[in-house]
């Protein structure tokens, strides 16, 4: 164990929505059984900007922030499987042991959860604390920038696992955020094939076909529809995947299902959405599967879950997440680039913030 090697620490914090201070905040101590983490980076998520600006957290103030790694600071008494110096990763899902999900392994289906970045303060600071059963070692050949991005790895890898996808199968894309992105090389490393993938920034199908997709198109461009119908000889795909979380692509999603194809909806909705009569009745008949897709695996006892996995895809090379780093940010500047996501006045994938090197 080590002591706290400062009493202070900066963070930004969201005091209410649209009300972000950078400031120096107490850092927090260390229970039995728990690490304390020193950020190495912390990604933004899309769900970050409206946390923010729209619709604010549970309580307040809070730091927001689920996306990050780092370096172990200190730990709890208890404490076993790990040490100081050692870099991790952590699930920021903090569960209760006596729900039927968590008995069964399902944490991210559990009830009165909490979770670090939203109901509890997060990462856009300088160390979190969280239970040591939360945490994953990282490679020695993995970076704490990749790290940082162990999460939303794991939801795409989340996604491609619940629909099934197999050797062949074709599959759509909508949205190259992120985590479309990130599905787009699961799909690749599953044996999927032809990809498509659509978005509406230039710059995302760039990053797509720079990672080697050659079926990128610019929906505004193009209608995905008659893409996917030449391109699967009028069959439609064996599975969609609607990584926008927009009206017009979650309709196209289920367009472009065959028969008996499969749907899933994971990127987090932005508005209402209403499906024509003859579009439900279309999806009924071609008996499509639709599959919601939320967080992620992660296991305290096994060595086979989404978070293992992504690590040791990006240990292999199986997974190249370093195209999508955008911007590395330190966190003093780090609400002028939260303002600058939530205004879109330039492009950007991934974002990371980060403390001041020491």
């Amino acid at each position: 164990m080590s002591s706290t090697p400062t009493s202070e620490m900066e963070a930004i914090v969201l005091h209410a929505v649209g009300d972000l201070r950078y400031e120096k905040v107490t850092v927090p101590t260390v229970g039995p059984g728990e690490v304390r983490v020193r950020i190495g980076f912390c990604g933004v998520c899309g769900s970050d900007i409206p946390r923010c600006f729209s619709k604010g957290t549970y309580s307040f103030p809070t730091i927001c922030g689920h996306e990050f790694a780092g370096t172990v600071e200190s730990c709890g008494e208890g404490v076993k499987q790990f040490q100081t110096g050692d870099r991790v990763a952590v699930f920021p899902l903090l569960w209760r042991e006596d729900h039927a999900a968590c008995e069964q392994g399902k944490y991210a289906q559990s009830d009165g959860y909490d979770y670090l970045g939203s109901r509890s303060d997060g990462a856009f600071s300088e160390y979190v604390v969280a239970p040591e059963r939360n945490l994953i070692h990282v490679p020695d050949n993995v970076s704490l920038e990749e790290a940082a991005m162990t999460e939303p790895a794991a939801v795409a890898l989340h996604a491609v696992r619940r629909a099934k996808v197999r050797l062949g199968d074709t599959v759509a894309v909508f949205g190259l955020g992120p985590i479309g992105l990130m599905v787009a090389q699961w799909l690749k490393a599953s044996g999927a094939g032809p990809i498509i993938l659509f978005d509406i920034q230039p710059e995302k199908l760039e990053i797509a076909r720079q990672l080697g997709f050659e079926h990128a198109y610019d929906s505004r461009e193009v209608r995905p529809a008659e893409v996917v119908k030449k391109l699967t000889d009028g069959h439609g795909v064996h599975v969609a995947i609607e990584a926008a979380g927009v009206p017009p692509t979650m309709i196209t999603s289920l367009e472009v299902a065959r028969r008996a194809g499969r749907v899933v909806l994971l990127g987090n909705p932005a508005a209402d959405v209403t499906l024509p009569a003859s579009l439900i009745s279309q999806t009924m008949r071609r008996e499509v599967d639709i599959l919601g897709v939320w967080n992620s695996d992660f296991s305290v006892y096994s060595d086979d879950d989404d978070w293992r996995t992504v690590l040791s895809a990006m240990a292999s090379g199986i997974l190249n997440l370093k195209p999508l780093i955008t911007h590395r940010v330190p966190l003093v500047e780090g609400i002028a680039a939260l303002n600058m996501m939530h205004a879109q006045s330039e492009f950007f994938t991934k974002v990371l913030l980060h403390p001041e090197q020491r």
